[in-house]
């Protein structure tokens, strides 16, 4: 595996950190294989509002420690009661003004697959897993089932969720839950490599622009033309779009391009 991020049930369930522009997310019970369970699910609530919040942060990467992403739900059932939700998480990591990253660097099988499925982008490390095994504890995808079947066939998705086989990555990348496999010693150059584009474009224009993907495909035609010629509108009318023009007919990089090595 990648070196993966070290983590301990002594520190808390999930770290983040800033740095140059970048907001890194850690799920951080891998003796717990981060299994979503409340102690997890506030944190990662709370460090992805800080880190949508912080003007500072301009993309987010959710990543792991331990050889195991997100193993689903925690079918202990214990432990500290949950603030938040995965709609909740969900809604964040969608509706939120900040491009979410993911950098799957372990096994995902049930609500795992969801989170990993909710980032705007996503690399998983080659050597890695995915599966929906919820049939085969006696429970269905349900909830994940909103953010991962808008990105897969109908074919892929009911094989895959009605099997409850675990697949490879390579696999996953294939049937559309993520957007690539990378082999484990070249996992952070290549996230490294997407969140160096993502960057270069303005906050204001990334937000809205993330808007239109989730947003366009659920509208009637009519609808979306009005509601997509407004928000065009009101980019080219902003000052993000005169500094940005402006950059570009000079040959130089927007103010908003990190200067700090990414």
């Amino acid at each position: 595996m990648a070196a993966a991020a070290t983590g301990s049930t002594s520190g808390p369930p999930t770290t983040l950190e800033v740095s140059s522009g970048v907001a890194t997310i850690v799920l951080n019970r891998p003796e717990e294989k981060n299994a979503l369970g409340g102690a997890l699910m506030n944190s990662l609530g709370d460090n992805l509002k800080a880190a949508m919040n912080d003007a500072a942060a301009r993309v987010i990467v959710l990543t792991n420690a331990g050889n195991t992403f997100c193993a689903g739900a925690n079918l202990k059932g214990a432990g500290e009661a949950p603030r938040y939700n995965l709609v909740d998480i969900f809604g964040m990591m969608h509706e939120g003004p900040k491009v979410v990253v993911g950098k799957i660097n372990g096994h995902c099988t049930g609500g795992g697959v969801g989170l990993a499925a909710a980032c705007d982008i996503s690399v998983i490390n080659s050597a890695c897993d995915m599966g929906f095994t919820e049939v085969r504890i006696g429970v269905a995808p349900a909830v994940i089932s909103v953010v991962c079947l808008p990105k897969m066939r109908r074919a892929d998705a009911a094989e895959l969720m009605l099997s409850g086989e675990k697949i490879p990555a390579s696999k996953a990348v294939q049937v559309g839950l993520v957007n690539y496999a990378a082999p484990p010693e070249e996992l952070d150059a290549k996230v490294e490599a997407i969140v160096a584009k993502v960057v270069r474009g303005g906050p204001n224009a990334l937000a809205a622009t993330k808007s239109l993907v989730y947003r366009v495909p659920g509208m009637p035609v009519a609808e979306a033309f009005r509601w997509t010629a407004d928000l065009s509108l009101r980019c080219f009318a902003s000052q993000e779009a005169k500094d940005g023009i402006r950059a570009f007919s000079k040959r130089e990089d927007a103010p908003w391009v990190p200067k700090a090595k990414l």
